[in-house]
């Protein structure tokens, strides 16, 4: 019997298992990764500081940290299942049964698909996978790509796409369909496109970003949208653009791509075809959450998180008596972020599993203005209103308490 089962080796669970050690707690943690970091080993990108994050070396500062705290870490371990049980939790695995007195689940998020004719051939993947192979395995993906989605998540992995020496032709909009419907509305991306302004500025974003707010001025900046895109490092982002179909015998040969309105309908006539090799799509993140729906967790549909969220408290407790959530399970957010909600996370299971100890309320209330800190300096938002989604959240939480 652990006195905490932690699920997830990535910022969250690895920071968490560090603030749990530090307190003697007796602590494992699992994850089905061969190695341990989560989506920390795939990052590598400059922040607006000049500053480089690399993913590998922060997870080599955390598995450090563990290791000089005897942290148990075993990966390779898919939990298929969870168990409340009368004196903790039954966590089930391909490598057997884990017990612990507390749970985290610090299980991360998973890409969304954007169905685009075509999609099941060779040499199509999600951007997530194509960040995995060429950051973590080292494996080209392709001579000659582009990117089917325009958001955050894709802005970011491109450039370390081509930081690797991988040639992108663009980045476009997905063809629209009842999936894609956001993804492949100009208006809707464009709110997107300006918040990542700050990372390869231009006049044009600049000009959006200072005005994102004002629908008027977002409808002309998709109006005037330039025919041949806004380039950022060289590479043209196009909004009013669609992939409408990969095309290919035995492996991607090329894409389908056409002129789109301002309400993202396809212009007829207009279709050009672009040779590539592979194609990334980019449809956004969701939380991955299903295992804290297995054990009963009640959850709220919360937008701007990114989806379905266990209700949890700014301590991150959820209302499952020893649960706890930390990282992009409880909202889309950075690397940074879900670090330092895996710190609080740990400080709160070590105030709710050791009763009366001196100034661990000290502690928590620290770890939780760092997080608020570290969310306010984040140069990468994957969501507007990210604290009004928050404020959502804690609300549910209180009012779900009331109500048992």
């Amino acid at each position: 019997m652990y006195d905490v089962v932690i699920i997830g080796a990535g910022p969250a669970g690895l920071s968490a298992a560090i603030a749990c050690r530090e307190w003697d707690l007796h602590v494992i943690v699992i994850d089905e990764f061969p190695k341990p970091g989560g989506r920390l080993l795939g990052q590598l990108h400059q922040e607006p500081s000049g500053e480089w994050w690399n993913g590998i070396e922060e997870t080599k500062n955390l598995l450090d940290k563990a290791k000089e705290y005897n942290t148990e870490i075993q990966c390779g371990t898919s939990v298929h299942n969870v168990e409340k049980t009368s004196n903790g939790f039954s966590v089930h695995t391909n490598k057997g049964m884990f017990y612990g007195e507390n749970l985290l689940i610090a299980s991360g998020a998973a890409e969304t698909a954007a169905p685009i004719p075509g999609w099941t051939l060779p040499g199509v993947m999600s951007i997530g996978a194509a960040q995995v192979m060429t950051n973590v395995h080292r494996v080209r993906v392709g001579k000659k790509g582009i990117v089917a989605g325009v958001n955050v998540l894709s802005a970011a992995i491109a450039r370390e796409l081509q930081i690797a020496g991988v040639e992108l032709h663009s980045m476009a909009l997905p063809a629209a369909n009842s999936v894609t419907k956001n993804e492949s509305d100009p208006k809707k991306v464009m709110d997107g496109l300006v918040r990542i302004a700050h990372l390869a500025p231009s006049p044009f974003l600049r000009f959006g970003s200072k005005f994102a707010k004002a629908a008027w001025v977002r409808d002309i900046a998709v109006k005037f949208y330039p025919k041949g895109g806004v380039k950022m490092w060289g590479m043209p982002i196009h909004i009013r653009k669609a992939i409408v179909s990969i095309n290919g015998t035995e492996q991607v040969e090329s894409v389908t791509i056409c002129n789109v309105t301002p309400d993202g309908e396809p212009v007829p006539g207009s279709e050009k075809t672009v040779e590539v090799d592979f194609v990334c799509i980019a449809g956004g993140l969701y939380p991955l959450a299903e295992l804290a729906s297995v054990i009963g967790c009640p959850f709220q549909y919360i937008e701007e998180l990114g989806g379905h969220i266990p209700v949890h408290n700014e301590q991150m407790e959820t209302p499952v008596n020893g649960m706890f959530v930390a990282g992009n399970i409880t909202g889309i957010e950075s690397a940074k972020v879900a670090r330092a909600q895996g710190k609080l996370a740990g400080l709160s299971i070590v105030k709710h599993r050791i009763k009366d100890l001196a100034d661990i309320n000290d502690k928590v209330h620290e770890a939780l203005n760092e997080v608020k800190e570290t969310r306010e300096k984040a140069s990468i938002q994957f969501h507007p209103g990210i604290n009004e989604g928050r404020e959502k959240v804690n609300k549910a939480f209180n009012d779900y308490q009331q109500t048992t």
